[in-house]
Protein backbone atom coordinates (compact mmCIF):
# COMPACT_ATOMS: atom_id res chain seq x y z
CA UNK A 1 0.00 0.00 0.00
CA UNK A 2 1.10 3.53 -1.10
CA UNK A 3 2.12 5.82 1.68
CA UNK A 4 -0.72 8.32 2.31
CA UNK A 5 -0.58 11.49 4.48
CA UNK A 6 -2.69 11.22 7.99
CA UNK A 7 -3.89 15.18 6.55
CA UNK A 8 -5.87 13.53 3.57
CA UNK A 9 -9.05 12.10 3.12
CA UNK A 10 -8.18 8.59 2.97
CA UNK A 11 -5.36 9.41 5.80
CA UNK A 12 -7.91 10.45 7.82
CA UNK A 13 -10.59 7.28 7.12
CA UNK A 14 -7.60 4.79 8.08
CA UNK A 15 -6.83 6.89 11.10
CA UNK A 16 -10.50 6.95 12.60
CA UNK A 17 -10.92 3.10 11.14
CA UNK A 18 -8.22 1.69 12.85
CA UNK A 19 -8.43 3.63 16.41
CA UNK A 20 -12.01 1.94 16.12
CA UNK A 21 -10.77 -1.25 15.77
CA UNK A 22 -8.09 -1.32 18.54
CA UNK A 23 -10.64 0.32 20.86
CA UNK A 24 -13.20 -2.21 20.17
CA UNK A 25 -10.79 -4.38 21.78
CA UNK A 26 -9.47 -2.39 24.60
CA UNK A 27 -13.08 -1.80 25.42
CA UNK A 28 -13.85 -5.08 25.31
CA UNK A 29 -11.36 -6.23 28.09
CA UNK A 30 -12.83 -3.82 30.64
CA UNK A 31 -16.81 -3.85 29.78
CA UNK A 32 -17.21 -7.23 30.70
CA UNK A 33 -16.14 -6.42 34.21
CA UNK A 34 -19.17 -3.93 34.44
CA UNK A 35 -21.41 -6.76 32.65
CA UNK A 36 -20.15 -9.78 35.09
CA UNK A 37 -22.86 -9.31 37.30
CA UNK A 38 -25.51 -9.67 35.34
CA UNK A 39 -23.70 -12.73 33.63
CA UNK A 40 -23.35 -14.82 36.08
CA UNK A 41 -27.17 -14.21 37.10
CA UNK A 42 -28.34 -14.38 33.63
CA UNK A 43 -26.13 -18.20 32.84
CA UNK A 44 -26.56 -19.34 36.69
CA UNK A 45 -22.78 -19.61 36.78
CA UNK A 46 -20.35 -19.32 39.76
CA UNK A 47 -17.15 -16.94 40.64
CA UNK A 48 -14.56 -19.47 38.75
CA UNK A 49 -16.38 -19.25 35.28
CA UNK A 50 -16.78 -15.82 35.24
CA UNK A 51 -12.87 -15.72 36.25
CA UNK A 52 -12.43 -17.33 33.25
CA UNK A 53 -14.74 -15.45 31.06
CA UNK A 54 -12.78 -12.10 32.15
CA UNK A 55 -9.40 -14.62 31.96
CA UNK A 56 -10.04 -16.50 28.56
CA UNK A 57 -10.28 -13.28 26.39
CA UNK A 58 -6.67 -11.46 28.35
CA UNK A 59 -4.56 -14.82 28.00
CA UNK A 60 -5.65 -15.55 23.98
CA UNK A 61 -4.92 -11.84 23.71
CA UNK A 62 -1.53 -11.42 25.38
CA UNK A 63 -0.30 -14.90 24.07
CA UNK A 64 -1.42 -13.94 20.24
CA UNK A 65 -0.60 -10.78 19.92
CA UNK A 66 3.07 -11.24 18.35
CA UNK A 67 1.77 -13.50 16.50
CA UNK A 68 -0.56 -11.45 14.98
CA UNK A 69 2.00 -8.82 14.33
CA UNK A 70 4.22 -11.07 12.57
CA UNK A 71 1.27 -12.48 10.76
CA UNK A 72 0.61 -8.91 9.33
CA UNK A 73 4.16 -8.63 8.32
CA UNK A 74 4.10 -12.04 6.35
CA UNK A 75 0.87 -11.43 4.32
CA UNK A 76 0.17 -7.63 4.77
CA UNK A 77 -1.14 -5.60 7.89
CA UNK A 78 -4.57 -4.14 6.18
CA UNK A 79 -5.45 -7.79 5.99
CA UNK A 80 -4.65 -9.60 9.10
CA UNK A 81 -6.33 -6.19 10.67
CA UNK A 82 -9.83 -6.72 8.62
CA UNK A 83 -9.24 -10.58 9.45
CA UNK A 84 -8.96 -9.90 13.34
CA UNK A 85 -12.05 -7.28 12.81
CA UNK A 86 -14.25 -9.50 11.42
CA UNK A 87 -13.23 -12.69 13.88
CA UNK A 88 -13.67 -10.48 16.43
CA UNK A 89 -17.27 -9.37 15.39
CA UNK A 90 -17.71 -12.79 14.59
CA UNK A 91 -16.76 -13.78 17.85
CA UNK A 92 -18.81 -11.03 19.81
CA UNK A 93 -21.61 -12.46 18.17
CA UNK A 94 -21.68 -16.03 19.41
CA UNK A 95 -20.65 -14.82 23.20
CA UNK A 96 -24.07 -12.51 22.64
CA UNK A 97 -26.03 -15.53 21.62
CA UNK A 98 -24.10 -18.31 24.41
CA UNK A 99 -26.65 -20.39 26.11
CA UNK A 100 -23.93 -21.24 28.89
CA UNK A 101 -20.83 -20.24 30.77
CA UNK A 102 -19.01 -22.66 29.11
CA UNK A 103 -19.81 -21.28 25.63
CA UNK A 104 -18.98 -18.02 26.25
CA UNK A 105 -15.71 -18.35 28.01
CA UNK A 106 -15.24 -20.37 24.67
CA UNK A 107 -16.24 -17.16 22.70
CA UNK A 108 -13.97 -14.97 24.80
CA UNK A 109 -10.90 -16.90 23.75
CA UNK A 110 -12.22 -16.65 19.89
CA UNK A 111 -12.43 -13.10 20.93
CA UNK A 112 -8.71 -12.67 21.69
CA UNK A 113 -8.17 -14.23 19.18
CA UNK A 114 -9.31 -11.41 16.82
CA UNK A 115 -8.05 -8.54 19.00
CA UNK A 116 -4.87 -10.19 18.49
CA UNK A 117 -5.28 -10.17 15.06
CA UNK A 118 -6.81 -6.46 15.20
CA UNK A 119 -4.20 -4.88 17.33
CA UNK A 120 -0.90 -4.92 16.13
CA UNK A 121 -2.14 -4.13 12.53
CA UNK A 122 -4.11 -1.13 13.99
CA UNK A 123 -1.22 0.16 15.71
CA UNK A 124 1.31 -0.43 12.26
CA UNK A 125 -1.57 0.75 9.86
CA UNK A 126 -0.96 4.29 11.98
Amino acid sequence: MPDVRLASPRGKWILLTTVLGSGMALLDSTVVNVALPRIGRDLDTDLAALQWTVNAYMVTLAGLILLGGALGDRFGRRRIFVLGVLWFAAASLLCGLAPNAGVLIAARALQGIGGALLTPGSLALI
